[in-house]
């Protein structure tokens, strides 16, 4: 594990803009993969489904339209500012229904089928106050 804290800030991540106009900052790492996404206004991803990672979206900005298939059919909801989408195994798209940019994060991993709740929830340790140098 590493002591040392890193910010990474925008602009430095790999940058590209979709050809279904989605601007995505990918922050790739060892363990996860963390990317910033613009949904310009009218904007429309592809059908897509991941087989072996799970994406997590936090909506930062704007109204996000979700559409995921199940058992045959189109189910839709929407998700605003501060909500997180898990999309698990869905078959699923994102698109801006709106007039505004929609903004959010996503969180990539691939899980193990372990519950880690527990140690989440009880890893974090106070730290004595550090000697100044």
């Amino acid at each position: 594990m590493r002591e040392r804290l890193e910010i990474d800030r925008q602009g430095k991540g790999i940058h590209t803009v979709k050809e279904n106009r989605t601007a995505v900052d990918y922050f790739i790492y060892p363990e996860c993969e963390v990317h910033l996404n613009s949904l310009p206004a009218g904007a429309v991803q592809e059908w897509h489904y991941h087989s072996e990672i799970e994406e997590i979206l936090v909506v930062t900005k704007g109204i996000l339209t979700c559409k995921w298939k199940e058992e045959g059919k189109v189910c839709t909801d929407w998700a605003k500012e501060k909500e997180i989408v898990r999309v698990q195994n869905s078959i699923h798209t994102f698109q801006n229904d709106t007039e505004e940019n929609a903004e959010f994060v996503v969180f990539r991993f691939v899980p193990d089928g372990v519950d880690k709740r527990e140690q989440i929830k009880k890893d974090k340790k106070l730290a004595e106050e550090a000697e100044e140098i």
